[in-house]
């Protein structure tokens, strides 16, 4: 056969400081050609993996018959699947007929009915990518697919989290700052903070510093960035921590299109191991956009109903926008407010349905003093025991190990009937 015929590259698995974000596949161009309604499904489910964001897939009924009468008049894609129920001894003859009319740098993904190994074997031989035995899930697609494009002499990337308040006031950029000046710290791992609140953002404030670039400045020359540019665009706020500031001015508004940031994130992950993104208290197309390609969402909420309204509201859109993914995850700031009453914080995670990652309680004269003067909380009060929830949040959100709280509870509080219904 002429297919081209490559060995994936090996992926290390091996036990890093900070795990990797996702691999994201390219733009390529993928079509299916399925024999059954459900497998089209199948196919159709994987495009909603923040993987396949920028691929381009359409499905086609017909098998490989189907695909060879296609590609005798029109040009193949970068990758073709097909599934196929013939039996074993006419599968190599009929991919044989669809190698006559495929392009040499096309792929090819076989959809089968025969856990088989010989036959797996014998197609790998002849120049098939891959082969995957029905029934199969979208995440092994999505994972076969990934092995033959993204991992192709791809350096690691970074890993991407997005840190969003339920409310606006509700503490999430404080929380992202401390975070990442816990993982810088704890693990030595070089960090990068983008204030994505461009009009109010505190990144400059919370590190004392007054960059004079930031992120609006490597927006502004949108395909002309590239990593040197990017480096220089950077301002170093400590050992291992960097930010790309928000340029805090009202002098024109904000509005981008969906995908406005896509490239910078992906430099940004190709130069950091940890990104934190502090996303701003709004929601437009772009919010939405980022919140649905990071790695992990954390949302950052106080203990009142309003707060858990819309957490509620996000974690369930996030969800939605990523159903492959795990769900976002919790931090509740500000407990203990004094003559405030607060919801039980087991109960607001499980009302959510969220993984608790910790509970920040409410100090106004520290964090006042840190915010004034320009500092972590790790350098206000070191010995203080909220530094350590900020270090078991970091933990988590780089792969080193699972926060100790628990979302779940027995019962659900007295809520009012339309939360009752969604959670």
């Amino acid at each position: 056969m002429s297919f081209l015929s490559s060995e994936p590259a090996v992926v290390e698995e091996a036990a890093a400081d900070i795990v990797g974000g996702a691999r994201l596949i390219p733009r390529i161009t993928i079509q299916a050609f399925c024999e059954h309604s459900q497998t089209a499904q199948l196919v159709e489910s994987a495009i909603h993996d923040r993987r396949m964001s920028k691929v381009a897939l359409t499905t086609h009924n017909g098998g490989i018959e189907g695909a060879v009468e296609t590609y005798k008049s029109n040009p193949t894609p970068n990758l073709i699947i097909v599934e196929t129920s013939l039996p074993t001894s006419e599968i190599a003859s009929a991919l044989e007929r669809l190698a006559e009319v495929c392009d040499a740098s096309t792929r090819v993904v076989v959809l089968g009915h025969v856990n088989d190994v010989l036959l797996y074997r014998e197609l790998i031989r002849s120049g098939i990518s891959e082969y995957i035995v029905l029934p199969a899930t979208a995440q092994q697609i999505v994972s076969a697919i990934t092995d033959l494009f993204a991992s192709e002499n791809s350096a690691p990337i970074g890993r991407t989290v997005g840190f969003v308040s339920a409310k606006g006031g509700a503490g999430s950029s404080t929380v992202a700052h401390n975070v990442a000046w816990a993982i810088a710290t704890t693990l030595r791992q070089d960090s990068l903070i983008l204030d994505m609140d461009l009009a109010f953002g505190t990144a400059g404030l919370n590190f004392n510093q007054d960059p004079p670039h930031g992120l609006i400045d490597a927006l502004s020359v949108n395909q002309k960035v590239d990593q040197t540019m990017l480096d220089r665009l950077m301002s170093k706020a400590a050992n291992h921590i960097n930010l790309l500031a928000a340029p805090v001015t009202l002098d024109r508004t904000y509005d981008f299109n969906e995908r406005e940031f896509e490239q910078i994130l992906e430099m940004c992950q190709n130069t950091m191991p940890f990104v934190a993104l502090d996303i701003p208290h709004a929601w437009n197309a772009w919010i939405r956009q980022t919140l649905a390609t990071v790695d992990e969402v954390v949302i950052v909420a106080e203990p009142d109903l309003a707060n858990l309204r819309n957490a509620k509201n996000i974690a369930d859109t996030v969800r939605a926008l990523r159903p492959a993914e795990k769900a976002p995850s919790l931090v509740l700031n500000k407990v203990g407010m004094p003559r405030r009453p607060e919801i039980n914080t087991g109960e607001f995670a499980s009302s959510i349905e969220c993984q608790l990652l910790g509970q920040i309680p409410f100090d106004a004269a520290l964090f006042g003093t840190a915010a004034n003067n320009g500092q972590m909380i790790a350098e206000v009060a070191a010995s203080n025991k909220i530094n350590e929830v900020y270090r078991n949040i970091g933990m988590h959100v780089t792969g080193r190990q699972a926060a100790s709280n628990s979302s779940k509870t027995a019962s659900l509080m007295k809520l009012p009937a339309f939360l009752k219904k969604r959670a």
